[in-house]
C-alpha cells in the first residue's frame, strides 16, 4: 500500500515539456552516471539485488534504471527533483510520509544540466516504447 501511495504521488507531479532531455550530452551523461550513480544503481543500470524488498532499516535498495525498473514510469520533472533534492524531500513535498528513501540529494554536487544529461543517458538506453511512455507521462499535464 505504501508503495502504491508513492507511485501515485510521483505520477501526480506537474509535467514540463519533454524537450528538456532532447539534444543533451549523452556521452557526458554516461560519464557522470558512471562516476556518480553506478555505485548504487549499477554500472549497467541494473540496480541492487532485491530492489523491491526493503532492508532491515526499511529502506528499499537502489532500483534499476534500465527498462526492468520503474524510472521510465516517471516524468522528467519528478526524476530531476528526486535526484537534486533526494528521495525523502521529494516524496515529503508531495505529501508522502512514512516512506524511507535511500536516495541522497545531489544538488550540492551536480548541476541541473548535469542531472539532465544523466537522465538523457539513462533514457537513451530504453526501448523506444518505454521512451514514448515516459514522454507521455511528462506531457500529461500539458
Amino acid at each position: 500500500m505504501r508503495l502504491a501511495t508513492v507511485l501515485f504521488a510521483c505520477a501526480a507531479t506537474v509535467a514540463q515539456a519533454d524537450h528538456r532531455l532532447t539534444d543533451r550530452d549523452i556521452e557526458a551523461g554516461a560519464a557522470l552516471y558512471a562516476e556518480t550513480c553506478a555505485s548504487c544503481h549499477g554500472a549497467d543500470l541494473e540496480g541492487q539485488p532485491d530492489w523491491r524488498t526493503p532492508g532491515e532499516d526499511g529502506i528499499l535498495p537502489a532500483p534499476p534504471h534500465d527498462v526492468s525498473g520503474h524510472t521510465w514510469h516517471h516524468d522528467t520533472p519528478l526524476l530531476l527533483e528526486y535526484t537534486l533534492k533526494g528521495g525523502q524531500a521529494t516524496l515529503e513535498s508531495r505529501g508522502v510520509t512514512g516512506f524511507k528513501s535511500g536516495m541522497p540529494a545531489f544538488e550540492k554536487t551536480l548541476t541541473e544540466d548535469e542531472v539532465l544529461d544523466i537522465l538523457a543517458f539513462i533514457r537513451s538506453t530504453w526501448p523506444e516504447r518505454a521512451q514514448e511512455v515516459q514522454s507521455q507521462r511528462t506531457h500529461a499535464a500539458d
